[in-house]
């Protein structure tokens, strides 16, 4: 049976990814795909180390289909590589020193590593990504309004949105019911016939490196569509998990 394993927010910090990959080797139905969705750097781990163990699994080890995330897309402005090369964002989101921190982790050839890698993955009626279609900062959770995530699922045209922005575990289901949109011409206003649109679901994947000593990440079956979502606690020490639910 086939089983995807969806993690985001590694965030530097290779013990907790080690303990995710063994609690994968130990499930009951193999995992056919791993799936990074971004923000595998951080400033408080050893990114070169994380970028190091993506790009070269061991033997017998799924290679992870990795895309771009929010604190690669701040390694882009600093190495002015992005659009925004004073890095604004990080600067308001961690500090003035997280610059610093963040330069000094990451390697220019790393850096031009991950302007390789893809922005989504689009897999049979699934997106999977870390933010939205509109952009990696776009944070998905149960609490954002039902219009906004009815947008997002629209522009995604995928029946299953996994995320990894918010860094969340969730599951949300979204029915839109019948959708009507209007075009506005020289010739007035026309409006279009109305979309039926079947529910749709939005899976936040967890993060994996965040909390010390717990990662969360996702299980998805695409035969039945079916979601788990995993914890596994990890000894840092060791590097590897001591305990799982």
């Amino acid at each position: 049976m086939e089983q995807w394993a969806i993690l985001s927010g590694i965030e530097g910090n290779l013990s907790a990814y080690e303990a995710v990959l063994a609690d994968i080797r130990r499930q009951r139905f193999p995992v056919s795909d791993i799936y990074v969705l971004g923000d595998f750097v951080g400033f408080k781990g050893d990114n070169e180390a994380v970028i190091r163990r993506l790009q070269s699994p061991g033997a017998g080890e799924l290679e992870p289909q990795i895309c771009i995330g929010w604190w690669e897309e701040q390694c882009f402005n600093l190495y002015g590589l992005g659009g925004l090369p004073d890095a604004p964002e990080l600067v308001e989101q961690e500090g003035a020193d997280a610059v610093q921190r963040l330069w000094e982790s990451v390697s220019r050839q790393s850096v031009q590593w991950m302007r390789s890698l893809h922005f989504g993955f689009h897999e049979l009626d699934c997106l999977l990504i870390h933010g939205s279609t509109v952009g990696y900062a776009d944070e998905l959770t149960p609490d954002t309004p039902a219009m906004q995530l009815c947008d997002r699922m629209i522009r995604a045209d995928a029946n299953h949105l996994f995320c990894g922005r918010s860094g969340l575990a969730f599951e949300c289901w979204i029915e839109p019911g019948d959708l009507r949109s209007t075009v506005m011409t020289l010739d007035g206003i026309q409006t279009t016939p109305a979309q039926s649109r079947s529910p749709r679901r939005i899976i936040g994947v967890g993060n994996v490196g965040r909390k010390p000593g717990q990662a969360t990440y996702t299980l998805y079956n695409p035969a039945n569509n079916r979601v788990t979502f995993k914890t596994v606690k990890y000894s840092k020490a060791k590097g590897f998990a001591v305990q799982h639910s």
